[in-house]
């Protein structure tokens, strides 16, 4: 999957945690010194490797009095998260920030390996963000991650089969499962819908657009969880349609990513759900779709308003709770997220930017048609509230697959799903 680490690990220590320094006016003392500080860095490589560097050098013309040096962080996801937690779980004060995954704050924060940073930041700053965004960064109440770039689940389709077929977008579920069916009795494509069925990661992002928009949850606000609701029986019940039918062919439930795409991109499916990347990737030279591919937001169950729900993916910035420069730790996310690093982003790297404003400058929906909806799009996180996360994921992902594949009925997999989600909420962290 795109860009998604895994970890599991305290609680931060009360001095860390009393710090109060509002981001409007971080790193004031030192703003008219001549003293320099210089602050750690620690990112992944991002798709475009120019990213890091770029950011760092604006950053620094507009903040002469500090420095950021960068550490290039491991692409594996689980080693970059497993050195990141062995360092700061060591007492480390490096690095000062660090750039972690959308599903990490109920890990880090449980094992105080990220400091909170509602003592830091007004509420305002977090308003400038998606509330999906801010939703799923949050740990019991505490906001541990600043949305730095983002991604989220959409919907291509075939243009030219639609109209050739006279259909038109489809808006919902049931809506696209019958276009779907339509196209293929006319013989107009291969398969209806393609998506992330595997049992894996991707297909816990998957099933969280379903089951939201059914109106369901995996854990309740008590935190039990309650995975075999009716709505979880409604939102599983229509994906394992999805294949009986004949709308989605039955290998859908090997498909991770690069296999979905891959069939889209052949010209053998009308629909596709996949990531933000899959635009650019479809209208590569050589594939058969180049010029023929639309994008809207993910659908929504038949009766409710409005569109449907994108699972969230994407990239936070963390504070070290071992810091020795917090104010300049504030001062750096700060400005990562403002309006002028995210329009970089947006514009110059096509990178999905977090902060509303930019999402919603006409300037950058006219970059390209992600770019142009992903404002619209209702965000839903995964439920990485709980700092075993890798289990939970792992009883949703592994029991769905079940179903869909028929190994077992839904009721007995969300059933199953239920049981291990009690065990991973009540189990110790790593």
């Amino acid at each position: 999957m795109k860009k998604s680490l895994l970890v599991s690990m305290s609680v931060l220590s009360a001095s860390a945690m009393t710090m109060t320094v509002m981001a409007g006016s971080a790193f004031a003392s030192t703003k008219h010194s001549s003293s320099v500080t210089t602050i750690n860095w620690a990112a992944s490589p991002i798709s475009n490797v120019g990213i890091r560097k770029a950011l760092i050098q604006l950053f620094e013309k507009t903040h002469p009095n500090i420095q950021v040096k960068l550490t290039s962080q491991p692409t594996n996801t689980d080693t970059n998260r497993a050195s990141l937690a062995t360092e700061i779980s060591g007492g480390s004060a490096t690095p000062d920030v660090f750039m972690g995954d959308v599903v990490w704050p109920g890990q880090f924060a449980s094992a105080g390996l990220a400091l909170p940073l509602n003592n830091y930041f007004s509420k305002s700053y977090f308003n400038s963000f998606a509330p999906g965004l801010v939703q799923g960064a949050t740990y019991k109440g505490k906001v541990y991650g600043a949305p730095f770039f983002m991604d989220a689940g959409f919907l291509y389709y075939r243009k030219d089969l639609l109209a050739k077929a006279h259909l038109p977008v489809p808006k919902t579920w049931e809506q696209l499962a019958n276009d779907s069916k339509v196209l293929l009795k006319n013989h107009l494509v291969k398969y209806g819908f393609v998506w992330e069925g595997a049992s894996y990661e991707g297909l816990t992002c998957n099933w969280m657009e379903y089951l939201t928009d059914a109106g369901g949850q995996v854990f309740n606000a008590a935190g039990k969880p309650v995975m075999n609701s009716p709505a979880a029986v409604k939102a599983l019940t229509f994906m394992r349609s999805l294949i009986t039918s004949g709308v989605s062919p039955k290998s859908v439930t090997t498909f991770q990513e690069p296999q979905a795409m891959n069939v889209f991109n052949a010209g053998d499916a009308a629909f596709l759900r996949n990531w933000d990347y899959a635009w650019s990737n479809s209208q590569t030279k050589g594939t058969s779709v180049v010029g023929k591919v639309g994008v809207v937001p993910m659908p929504t169950f038949a009766g409710k308003k409005g569109p449907g729900y994108g699972n969230i993916g994407g990239w936070n910035l963390y504070i070290n709770p071992h810091s020795k420069h917090i104010q300049a730790d504030v001062t750096f996310i700060k400005w990562m997220t403002s309006v002028q690093a995210q329009t970089v982003l947006a514009s110059k790297y096509s990178e999905i930017p977090t902060n509303n404003q930019v999402q919603h400058d006409p300037k950058i929906k006219k970059l390209n048609p992600v770019l142009a909806i992903v404002g619209s799009e209702h965000l839903v996180p995964r439920p990485a509230q709980s700092p075993n996360y890798p289990k939970v994921s792992s009883a949703i992902y592994q029991n769905v697959n079940a179903a869909l594949s028929g190994q077992v009925s839904v009721q007995t997999a969300l059933n199953n799903a239920n049981s291990q989600l009690s065990s991973a909420s009540s189990s110790s962290s790593l």
